[in-house]
């Protein structure tokens, strides 16, 4: 099994981007009214609603692409899926960072960076 840490950083972002997804689903309203506040001096402050359903859209795309890649590695070898998986997680990790820019969350945008960097990796290791 040559795929060893792939799998591993496919099944993070899964992971990551499934409990994330639920909770933006599963309590919408306070992400929401939380959402509202935190981008209330930015230009998204009347676009909040649609910038998390997008958000939401794109970290289920992420982890369907992930879980899937995970299973394409183990067991045909093909890097496909998990390739797109990567570059979704990376491309909504951006979305993210923008928003906390935006917002002047410069703590928030930090901590993106963390899960950016083995996403650019994953993306490197699955070309």
């Amino acid at each position: 099994m040559n795929n060893v840490a792939s799998i591993l950083i496919l099944v993070f972002f899964g992971i990551t981007f499934l409990q994330s997804s639920y909770e933006k689903l599963f309590y919408w309203e306070d992400n929401v009214n939380w959402l509202k506040e935190h981008f209330a001096k930015t230009k998204l402050k009347n676009h909040v609603k649609l910038a998390l359903i997008n958000l939401v859209i794109m970290e289920l795309i992420s982890t369907i692409l992930c879980f899937v890649g995970c299973i394409e590695l183990m067991v045909s070898n093909g890097r496909v899926f998990g390739f797109y998986g990567a570059v979704f997680s990376a491309i909504t990790l951006l979305m993210m960072l923008f928003g906390q820019r935006l917002a002047r969350d410069y703590d928030g945008a930090r901590t993106i960076v963390i899960y950016f960097i083995p996403a650019v990796i994953a993306v490197y290791w699955l070309t």
